[in-house]
């Protein structure tokens, strides 16, 4: 098994660090590959949809983008299904939403692309009931990874310790074949590398000190104003404040306001509000003005990016890999994570399942790596033009420049183009490749199409047909 996971003989025991979604997709694929499957988790799984200690960002907005439903239904199929069931919206970009971005708001033409918007604790609950439906994977709960056992030539197993029982309690082994470290961006796999003797990958970080705050509203005459399903302002280096509200399940919405370094959102009431006023029109104002809060506003910090470069050449062990969080993490603004992580999921199936090479382990990490990379592009190339970006990463580069002027012109046209909106949209869903943003209509549109024209004010109702 030197080196190698999934081809030749079967591997025997697979633990997966984390019971995020990260590591629960994960999870997931290895049952294929492995007699059993265990996956540790600090925390204790909740009975229902609620959130956790060990998601701190589990009560703020998040969605799942075309993409990530694409692959969690390749993986699980159903359960894209069942959210919907259960009560997770479907939003479709742009008709379903005010959206304001690079100082234009968008045409509320047909929709191009989707958005999941059911919370965070909705989406875990599903898929953690389904993987651990399978009797080839255990969850133990309550307990902690404190060390990987091996050497630098191979990881052997973790060393578990009760959660609580403090530092002076001896560690176990638990013996394992494969070891994947799906913790999140707070991951100490790194130092738990160096322990054993094995090289700890190189960090890239980007940081713009973004901080957000969030707060669950009721707004029952929300559809007299407007039959839009939410709004969204998009920060730029010029409007750096953002503020966005969608419906999450039980008719509620969650409002998330953010802002840069220094310009924090607050998290009492009064000021929770008043933040609103640093967008650039008041519509977000007057609705939240209407709304009824049924919730306090939970702030959130830990926003940079950053990216664990396990897929370069190292001295590190055999039967190690990281996925989600722990490989790279992005701005939770631009609503990357859980879609890369099932990506993430669906890349690792398909290289332990490719006949064609042996998927060692550099090999099937530079696949976890590819499968986060559009993303990274994404979110560190918007973040590096923010004001106070910080970070190893936060450095343009001179061939960067003329790619920025291209999507400067790409931006400019997808508010009221529909064949540069639509390409801009697929990308930034993960569903297309950034060559698609270069596609000859595209193009055409972006190099010599005028600019378009842009809606003057919030369009607060659809575009009929012959709009």
């Amino acid at each position: 098994m030197a080196g190698q996971l999934g081809k030749g003989r079967r591997t025997r025991h697979a633990v997966v660090i984390g019971g995020s979604i990260a590591g629960l997709l994960a999870a997931r694929v290895l049952a294929d590959h492995a007699e059993r499957v265990t996956v540790v988790e600090r925390d204790r799984f909740p009975e229902e949809a609620a959130p956790r200690a060990g998601v701190p960002q589990g009560r703020h907005l998040h969605v799942l983008l075309e993409a990530g439903q694409r692959a969690v239904e390749q993986l699980l199929p159903g359960a894209v299904e069942e959210l919907r069931e259960r009560g997770a919206p479907r939003v479709g970009m742009p008709e379903d939403v005010v959206q304001w971005q690079a100082g234009s708001w968008y045409r509320r033409s047909a929709a191009t692309a989707y958005l999941l918007t059911g919370s965070r604790p909705l989406l875990e609950d599903v898929i953690r009931r389904r993987v651990l439906a399978d009797p080839r994977v255990e969850a133990v709960q309550g307990t902690e990874v404190v060390g990987l056992a091996g050497d630098a030539a191979r990881v052997r197993g973790v060393l578990l310790r009760e959660r609580g029982a403090g530092r002076a309690a001896e560690p176990r082994l638990l013996a394992a074949d494969l070891v994947v470290d799906a913790s999140g961006r707070a991951s100490k796999a790194p130092e738990w590398l160096a322990a054993i003797g094995a090289e700890p990958p190189r960090e890239e970080t980007l940081d713009t000190g973004l901080a957000y705050a969030t707060r669950v509203y009721r707004h029952d005459r929300h559809g007299d104003d407007t039959d839009a399903l939410g709004y969204y302002v998009v920060p730029n280096p010029a409007q750096t404040s953002s503020g966005v509200a969608l419906p999450f399940e039980n008719g509620h919405f969650l409002v998330t306001l953010s802002g840069l370094r220094g310009q924090e959102p607050p998290t009492d009431a009064e000021g929770f509000e008043e933040f609103t006023a640093r967008l650039p029109h008041p519509v977000l104002r007057d609705w939240l003005a209407k709304a009824e809060p049924v919730s306090a506003a939970h702030g959130f910090r830990g926003t940079a990016n950053v990216r664990r470069r396990y897929d370069r050449p190292g001295r590190r062990p055999a039967g190690f890999l990281a996925t989600g969080d722990a490989l790279c993490t992005f701005n939770p603004i631009y609503g990357q994570g859980m879609a890369v992580a099932a990506i993430s999921a669906v890349a690792l199936r398909d290289a332990l399942a490719d006949r064609r090479r042996t998927p060692t382990t550099l090999r099937v990490q530079r696949a976890l790596f590819r499968a986060s990379r559009q993303a990274w592009d994404i979110s560190a190339g918007a973040d590096k033009k923010m004001p106070g970006a910080v970070g190893d990463a936060a450095r343009s580069r001179p061939h960067e420049r003329a790619a920025t002027w291209y999507l400067a012109r790409v931006q400019e046209r997808a508010c009221g183009d529909p064949v540069v909106g639509a390409a801009f949209r697929g990308v930034l869903s993960l569903m297309e490749p950034m060559t698609a943003l270069f596609a000859p209509p595209v193009l055409r549109a972006v190099l010599f199409g005028p600019v378009p024209e842009a809606p003057r004010l919030p369009p607060l109702w659809r575009e009929t047909p012959d709009a």
